[in-house]
């Protein structure tokens, strides 16, 4: 079985799916490994660093056209459906509610599509496989650090012969694991942190990890499946809106991390919210995308200064700012997923298996239950 790792060729993008550290785990599947050449360059993976390890470095034509099983982690280039052929199968994050087309015509060329972003997650087996976890962990810390280097002013309190100086407010709306790791983050710089979740049962999380937890009046829990939270209702999420200006207008920094996979992510904060924050506030939304942001002002990969003087930082990749360390992470959980995939050495999809039915999207000819 030959194991391919592409080029990323998004705007932006610097990760990359394997890194020789973990290449030597793959050879013992047993898999040979084939690196488009240059893949690792822009995470700090030379091609000598895979030779090194038993890789192969070729042509990114040649990973795409021999390679068994393709490994990525960013968006799918638009020729993707023209570069694979029949028998391939591709893991990756590819988000297929965002691209049914792209979907179709995979599972119409026969190509086995395999999408680490619907992993089911509650599986306690599923957890070094969690692509989506590790990449928030990244991105939960990059926005404190982020965010940190926006603000004006000092995140810790200061004492000097001059005063003291306050520590920075910041108010973390979304207590999943990346608004975890950024009221940690946050906290660790000396800062006051605060975090809201529709979800009351993420408090003691909350608190784990130094913040105070904020409880909104007239806003009941949201809990959902697969420890998402639920849509609110019109209703719901006006009086969330209003309940949480108060609260951000109080704020010198707030994060936003409220992510809904494939859909537009909710509206946190309104644009009459932002007009309310002080001057030199920063609010850095980690939710920015296609779709939509928490943001009303945000734009993805973007940062703006409002009328008022409120830096908006639209932060959706955050990820891929620390990229070597977001690809080992993610590294790790493909191995994982590909220890649960390969028998002596071939890959066998198995439909009854509970971590293949949430992340297998196509197979022989068909979509899954999975590309819904």
């Amino acid at each position: 079985m030959r194991i391919g790792v592409v080029r990323e060729t998004a705007a932006g993008e610097r990760r990359v799916a394997m890194v020789p550290e973990v290449v030597s785990r793959l050879a013992r599947l047993p898999a040979e490994v084939l690196v488009a050449s240059g893949a690792g360059a822009a995470a700090l993976f030379a091609d000598a660093d895979y030779t090194q390890v038993g890789a192969q470095v070729v042509e990114p034509d040649t990973v795409y056209r021999t390679a068994d099983v393709l490994l990525s982690i960013g968006p799918p280039p638009d020729d993707l459906a023209d570069r694979v052929h029949s028998g391939q199968t591709l893991i990756g994050l590819y988000r297929p509610a965002s691209c049914p087309e792209l979907v179709d015509r995979l599972a119409a060329a026969g190509v086995t599509l395999i999408s680490l972003d619907r992993l089911p997650r509650t599986l306690s087996r599923a957890q070094a496989a969690d692509a989506l976890t590790s990449q928030a962990n990244v991105a939960g810390y990059r926005a404190a650090l982020v965010a940190a280097a926006a603000y004006p002013r000092f995140f810790p309190m200061l004492v000097t012969a001059a005063g003291t100086v306050r520590p920075a407010e910041v108010l973390v709306l979304g207590a999943g694991v990346a608004g975890l790791q950024a009221i940690g983050t946050a906290r660790r710089l000396g800062a006051q942190v605060r975090a809201y979740d529709v979800r009351p049962d993420t408090r003691e999380q909350v608190e784990s990890v130094g913040g105070t937890f904020v409880t909104l009046d007239d806003v009941g829990p949201a809990e959902g499946t697969g420890g998402y939270a639920r849509a609110l209702s019109d209703d719901e999420q006006r009086v969330q809106q209003e309940r949480l200006a108060a609260q951000v207008a109080r704020h010198d920094v707030v994060i936003t991390t409220a992510q809904v996979p494939g859909a537009r992510p909710p509206l946190l904060v309104t644009a009459e919210a932002v007009k309310a924050m002080r001057p030199g506030s920063v609010l850095v939304d980690l939710a920015a995308g296609p779709y939509g942001g928490n943001v009303a002002d945000s734009v993805p990969d973007a940062t703006i200064r409002t009328d008022n003087g409120v830096t908006v930082i639209g932060a959706g990749n955050l990820a891929s700012e620390m990229a070597p360390a977001a690809s080992t992470a993610y590294a790790r959980n493909v191995s994982a997923v590909l220890a649960v995939l390969v028998t002596d050495g071939e890959l066998r999809i198995d439909p009854t298996d509970e971590i293949q039915a949430g992340i297998v999207v196509t197979h022989a000819g068909h979509r899954t239950g999975a590309a819904s």
